[in-house]
C-alpha cells in the first residue's frame, strides 16, 4: 500500500527548546539541575499517559528540594519554550497541498498539550492530532500506534512516522508502520530524501 499519511513527532522534529532543557532549567535550579531534569521526566509518565496531574509532580519535586519557586512560573518558561521549526511547517503545508494527511504524533501532559494546541496553533496546522495523554498510551508502546491510526483512519501500511527517538521509530515499525529516524539536526534536505524512498515526495524547498 502506498503511503498517505505522515505523522510527525514534536520535540526534535517540529519543535525546540532554544539552548536545550538544561539551558532552560539552570537559571532555576543551578547545579542540581541535570538531576532535577532526569527525575522530573520519570515522574511525568503517568500524566503522559493522561493520569495523574505534572505541575502537582513538578511542584511536590521542588519542594523536596526546599526551592522558593513558583512552580507555574518555572513550568512557563521552560517547558513552554518552544521554538517551532518554520521548516518543518513548510514540509507540513507542502505535504498537505500534496494530498498527504499529516498528524502529530506526541508524548505531552496535558498542559504542554494544551498549549502546543492553543497558542501555538497546531490543531489549525495537522489534520488529526494524537498526544499520549489523550490516547492513555505513550511511544513506543504499540497501544499508542494503534490508537493514533484509529483516529486518523488509516491501516498502519499507509502511514509513516518522523520521530527523533529511536526507540519510537522502533515501535513505530514493529507495530507496522514505516518509520524515519531523523531530528531537526540533520536538516530538512535529507529529511525529503528519506521519505522519497518511501514514495513520499512533495514539491518545494528543502534546507
Amino acid at each position: 500500500m502506498a503511503i498517505r499519511h505522515v505523522l510527525l513527532d514534536a520535540d526534535g522534529v517540529l519543535q525546540s527548546l532554544p539552548g536545550g532543557w538544561l539551558a532552560a532549567v539552570e537559571p532555576f535550579l543551578g547545579d542540581g539541575s541535570a538531576e532535577f531534569l532526569e527525575q522530573s521526566w520519570a515522574d511525568e509518565l503517568p500524566a503522559l499517559r493522561g493520569e495523574g496531574d505534572f505541575l502537582v509532580e513538578l511542584d511536590r519535586a521542588v519542594q523536596r528540594r526546599g526551592l522558593d519557586l513558583d512552580v507555574e512560573t518555572f513550568y512557563a518558561a521552560v517547558w513552554n519554550a518552544i521554538e517551532v521549526s518554520p521548516e518543518t511547517v513548510g514540509l507540513v503545508h507542502r505535504l498537505r497541498d500534496a494530498g498527504y494527511g499529516v498528524h502529530l504524533a506526541t508524548n505531552q501532559e496535558r498542559y504542554r498539550a494544551a498549549y502546543m494546541r492553543g497558542p501555538l496553533g497546531y490543531d489549525d496546522l495537522f489534520d488529526v492530532s494524537c498526544y499520549s495523554c489523550d490516547l492513555g498510551a505513550v511511544k513506543p508502546e504499540a497501544a499508542y500506534f494503534a490508537r493514533a491510526l484509529r483516529l486518523v483512519g488509516a491501516p498502519a501500511g499507509d502511514a509513516v512516522l518522523v520521530d527523533d527517538n529511536l526507540a519510537n521509530v522502533e515501535g513505530a515499525r514493529a507495530a507496522g508502520l514505516a518509520a524515519v529516524h531523523w531530528d531537526l539536526t540533520q536538516g530538512m534536505t535529507a529529511l525529503r530524501s528519506s521519505l522519497a524512498e518511501l514514495g513520499v515526495r512533495v514539491d518545494g524547498p528543502g534546507d
